[in-house]
């Protein structure tokens, strides 16, 4: 890279106010709307450069000390600030190095809500994610097309300055981050202008979701490399999605088991009946037994939901209501004070506790 005072045409020993006018002269003659030749813009972006480096003190006092400032130098005595920085200090600026632009991207989280009988048996959904991705421009070099990334010429590549700092046992040396390339080592002179020098943008994108059965509100499914973009081409982050199964207005779930209420008539409950009903995997048979009681649970083995571990299916589990007339006709009143004058008379009292009813009645008001 070429000599910032040779670009602006000055000594070394130039003042800040001939560093100025170097610069105003020679932005005159070779400014776009003066000269817009592709040489004279090369030019005029290598003077804009020289000037913010030169005019700026710290930034001139770092490029004149050059990239080793401060060692063997100084005039001062070699003490024990010295000897300290040679077998630590100067190891560690060695190792250190720059530091990269490509870094990986940050994971995202998004929430995607199932239905119940996509459930039973996983589904696969597509959803619109919208994150940072890959700029196509440059695919992540942060560069104009036809350009890369230069040297920078505070630093000379290494991400770090130092400076010489006197102190009452000698020399001491401190190393920080470069201010100009903020430690990249490097400088991107013509930033992608579709990205603004980041080497990705943002974007809608779709992205294909396998659903596993079994899977229930609040947990979370993985997506590998499915993330945020990372800067300067760096690998994606990971996609994670967050479960909820949405309500259902006939079946709930208990673990892996599927609940429902079925509501029976008196005269079924008291003759038994078979029902054919329409289920969430299609239609079930379900058995109401002579004497059914309200609160009595039929089982229907494997139908329930599929166990997200271990293979295999839950039951469904139906819960009997009995309802009982709430108006009857002449005819209906007539035979069934028939009906109850062939019953033996026994007057309502209260039953001996039973907590297995107990706990059905309490599930099947909750809606458990």
């Amino acid at each position: 890279m070429a000599d910032h005072y040779e670009v602006l045409g000055i000594d070394r020993t130039a003042t800040p106010e001939e560093i100025k006018k170097a610069y105003r002269r020679l932005a005159r003659e070779l400014h776009p709307d003066v000269n817009p030749s592709a040489e004279a813009a090369e030019r005029f972006k290598a003077v804009t450069h020289a000037y913010d480096v030169l005019s700026d003190p710290d930034q001139r006092e770092r490029y004149d000390l050059g990239p080793n400032a401060g060692f063997g130098g100084g005039g001062g005595s070699f003490g024990f600030g010295d000897i300290f920085e040679t077998f630590f200090g100067a190891a560690q600026s060695r190792t250190a190095g720059p530091r990269s632009r490509t870094e990986r991207g940050q994971d995202a989280l998004l929430r995607i809500e199932v239905d119940l009988d996509e459930v039973i048996f996983g589904t696969t959904r597509e959803i619109e994610v919208d994150t940072a991705v890959l700029c196509e421009a440059c695919e992540g070099s942060c560069c104009a097309p036809g350009t890369q990334p230069v040297t920078c010429d505070i630093c000379h590549g290494t991400g770090q300055v130092q400076r010489a700092m006197r102190s009452l046992l000698g020399n001491v040396m401190t190393s920080s981050p470069c201010g100009t390339c903020r430690g990249y080592g490097t400088v991107v002179p013509n930033p992608c202008p579709a990205c603004a020098g980041q080497g990705r943008v943002r974007a809608k994108r779709t992205v294909k979701v396998d659903v596993p059965a079994g899977v229930d509100t609040g947990m979370r499914l993985h997506l590998p490399g499915e993330g945020e973009a990372g800067p300067a081409g760096g690998s994606n982050g990971d996609l994670y999605l967050e479960v909820k199964v949405k309500h259902h207005k006939v079946f709930s779930r208990n673990g892996d088991d599927l609940l429902a209420t079925l509501e029976v008539q008196m005269t079924d409950a008291v003759l038994g009946t078979v029902a054919t009903l329409a289920a969430l995997d299609g239609d079930v048979a379900i058995e109401i037994k002579p004497g059914t009681q309200s609160a009595d649970i039929v089982t229907v083995k494997d139908r329930g939901v599929t166990r997200l571990r271990g293979g295999g299916r839950g039951d469904l589990k139906i819960g009997i209501q009995v309802i009982t007339p709430v108006r009857l006709n002449s005819k209906e009143t007539e035979l069934m004070t028939q009906f109850a004058a062939t019953r033996r008379p026994v007057p309502p009292e209260f039953a001996t506790f039973q907590q297995g009813l107990f706990a059905k009645l309490r599930d099947r008001f909750l809606g458990v």
